[in-house]
């Protein structure tokens, strides 16, 4: 087992003990074996049902050799099901796992690039529409922290029909929504757990990326968080968001942020990202300079701190902001995750505690 506290699951001791491919099984089983809540559909599209699930364990790093269903790019060996639903002439694929070698860039990363568009579920989660990186119509949603990514591979599917099969989804256990919700993300992530390469993928609407290859996160044992963030100056629950997870992450060239990651369980553990830099010591670029991600840019004034603020959607976001303070001598990134209660209104609130 993983944690001693809030939500446990099996992993493979070795990556030599893998099976040769993804394993075919069934959501309430593959749960266990999933650091993330499992979502199970109950309301399939008009003529569609469950062709496969498959459920790639979780191993420390490594590669089987001749296994198939593992990602090129790194050696790690993290949770991910996948399942396909189809009918006559159509067929769509489903993706859950945690995204936790980065921020998830603008709360839906498979889509990126391509104009996206959101539609609120019935449990307050934001479904994103767009396409994706294979040029399929695709959606993205964050529930309960689990990415849920779905990618249409054949034929199609209407808005409805996809927004039904959201509101469908179940947890793939009685209280495994709650016990995910309480374990802190640096004890959930596979990253911060293994001393694995890092990924340099975008993290926001406002260009900030980790170019190193190799691994320079040093996440905080949970005991040590409160005078970690005393030390950094950070608030401990900035607009009712809790500090949960912080890490210090040194570059090959010596730069170096410190990154923490708030959280609500009352909005389906919704998510800030705080990043802060001494003034060019990081790798936040600043003046901010924008992704190729459409999105709306403005400046505004907080607390007489000027702040550079990036958003999709006026009121859902997510939303991006930077601002460096020149009293200080900080640099600062936040980031939000989306969720019908994380608001603009909600995130200014709590962005106006971060800079103050």
């Amino acid at each position: 087992m993983t944690v001693t506290e809030g939500w446990s699951w099996r992993i493979v001791a070795d990556a030599g003990e893998l099976s040769s491919a993804p394993e075919e099984l069934p959501a309430e089983e593959a749960q266990e074996w999933c650091n993330f809540v499992l979502w199970r559909p109950t309301l399939l599209p008009d003529g569609c049902s469950l062709l496969t699930s498959t459920l790639r364990k979780e191993a420390p790093p490594g590669h089987r050799e001749g296994a198939t269903g593992r990602s090129p790019w790194s050696d790690a060996n993290n949770a991910v099901y996948r399942s396909e639903i189809g009918g006559p002439g159509r067929r769509l694929r489903i993706k859950q796992f945690l995204y936790d070698w980065a921020f998830p860039a603008a709360d839906h990363p498979c889509l990126w690039g391509s104009a996206t568009r959101p539609e609120v579920l019935s449990g307050g989660q934001v479904l994103w529409f767009g396409t994706d990186y294979l040029g399929n119509a695709a959606t993205s949603a964050r529930m309960s922290r689990t990415t849920v990514e779905l990618s249409v591979l054949e034929g199609e599917f209407s808005d409805a029909e996809l927004v039904a099969l959201h509101n469908g989804f179940v947890p793939s256990g009685d209280d495994v929504v709650e016990r995910v919700l309480r374990t802190p993300f640096h004890e959930l992530s596979y990253w911060a757990r293994y001393p694995v390469s890092m990924v340099s993928v975008p993290t926001g609407l406002y260009s900030f990326k980790r170019h190193d290859r190799v691994h320079t996160g040093t996440w905080v044992p949970r005991g040590e968080l409160d005078g970690f963030l005393a030390a950094h100056d950070a608030p401990s629950a900035p607009g009712g968001f809790v500090a949960e997870s912080a890490a210090t992450f040194t570059g090959s060239s010596g730069e170096q942020e410190t990154e923490i990651v708030y959280v609500r369980a009352d909005i389906d553990g919704g998510e800030l990202r705080l990043v802060l830099q001494r003034t060019g010591k990081g790798r936040i670029p600043f003046p901010p300079e924008r992704e190729n991600h459409p999105a709306v840019t403005e400046e505004i004034g907080l607390d007489g701190q000027l702040v550079h603020l990036a958003y999709i959607d006026p009121v859902l976001g997510p939303f991006d902001a930077q601002w460096s303070d020149a009293t200080t001598g900080v640099e600062g990134k936040l980031m939000s995750s989306t969720h019908e209660g994380l608001t603009r209104e909600v995130f200014l609130s709590a962005l106006s505690t971060v800079v103050a």
